[in-house]
């Protein structure tokens, strides 16, 4: 789900469609073999992202299209696929760009493509480590990396070269992780899970890496079990952790705190930050009775965005909260009567806030299931007197 200047853009079933900002009928589709299974977070300057979608002509359809569509023209530019060194189509499980490099990567390795489309690598028959998956931004390529056979695996997370796939800086994990998260790429902060992550946030620790040396070298670590800090990564794939808040000229995280202490509900939580360099907070917003906030981005002027979590008593909103002072201000403030539709999209969801409207919707989409109601839309906008 992403937005431009022109259009909100949201995964359909077996489409992309590009929707005018307010909302309305789609002014754009590009239609897919198959359903999207993953996609790049962020447009690049270009307007281009990388998505992965499903051979839809197969009768067991598995995610092995690669393609990058351009969201500014409502177009997929390519689509490719790939195979091992034994012949067989390659599916994947994440895709991404960085650096102008279109990076595939899974339990089968990884592939990569340049923006044009021409493959630049993929897995040898005797290679040592797997790619599992890749994290990429405008100007920089990480890749998580399984080396071995050891139960736990042995784990690397590189920062490559993005155009021939050599690594410019390795960190050796210690033992003890199964999953390595890639939440940012600059600066390169990772969450790791050691098997006692909390359902739905996947993480146990997040860990600040400096990466301008050819060995890695570790910075910080913030104890994210310890303390039941909110967010949300997914379960075994290298990209894709959101619900925090990320300041790269201050290099000040921000995660939502506990949201239910002590088994309550509707009792609120707080916004609390962290300086990546030293793992030491740095400050936190004062909880809101009843308001459960979820960090989801910053302002042009480097102030936190945070979305209000819906309840049984209302509606969401948006707030901002002031780095310095940590005083939240509301800007949003969604209706009563939407707050159970609004509610439903507590997993798998995107939010955006731009343009002072929000966008919440669902991360994928798929045919309608016996359990989702028939009037529940695939996304929604709220903006002021909505």
């Amino acid at each position: 789900m992403w937005t431009t200047d022109k259009n909100f853009v949201k995964a359909g079933v077996k489409e992309i469609v590009g929707y005018p900002l307010s909302g309305g009928q789609a002014e754009w589709k590009i239609p897919l073999d198959g359903n999207l299974c993953w996609s790049s977070s962020y447009v690049t300057k270009e307007g281009q992202v990388a998505v992965l979608f499903e051979n839809g002509k197969d009768s067991d359809p598995e995610c092995t299209q690669v393609g990058v569509v351009d969201v500014h023209k409502g177009k997929l530019l390519w689509q490719k696929q790939a195979v091992d060194s034994w012949g067989d189509t390659m599916d994947f499980d994440e895709v991404t760009m960085g650096g102008g490099t279109v990076a595939a990567g899974g339990t089968s390795g990884g592939v990569a493509w340049s923006a044009e489309g021409r493959q630049l690598w993929a897995p040898g028959e005797d290679d040592q480590c797997d790619d599992e998956g890749y994290a990429g931004s405008e100007e920089k390529l990480v890749v998580v990396r399984e080396c071995g056979d050891a139960d736990p695996p042995a784990l690397r997370v590189q920062t490559l070269d993005p155009a021939s796939g050599e690594a410019k800086s390795t960190y050796k994990l210690p033992s003890g992780p199964e999953y390595v998260h890639v939440a940012s790429v600059d600066p390169l902060l990772i969450g790791v899970d050691t098997g006692d992550a909390e359902p739905g946030a996947s993480v146990t620790d997040f860990m600040t890496i400096d990466d301008s040396a050819a060995q890695g070298k570790l910075l910080s670590k913030i104890d994210i079990l310890a303390d039941a800090y909110e967010l949300d990564c997914p379960a075994v794939n290298v990209d894709g952790c959101t619900e925090f808040a990320l300041d790269k000229g201050t290099s000040t995280l921000y995660l939502g705190s506990d949201q239910t202490p002590d088994e309550q509900y509707d009792v609120g939580n707080k916004i609390v930050a962290f300086d990546l360099k030293t793992g030491k907070k740095t400050g936190q917003s004062k909880m809101e009775k009843g308001v459960a906030l979820v960090p989801i981005g910053l302002d042009e002027k480097g102030a936190v965005l945070a979305y209000q979590e819906a309840t049984t008593a209302g509606g969401g909103g948006v707030w901002r909260v002031d780095p310095k002072t940590f005083k939240t201000e509301k800007l949003l403030q969604h209706p009563a009567d939407t707050a159970e539709m609004e509610g439903s999209f507590s997993s798998d969801r995107r939010l955006l806030y731009t343009g002072k409207k929000l966008y919440l919707g669902d991360d994928l989409a798929r045919r309608r299931s016996a359990d989702v109601s028939g009037d529940r839309p695939l996304a929604v906008i709220f903006g002021p007197g909505s």
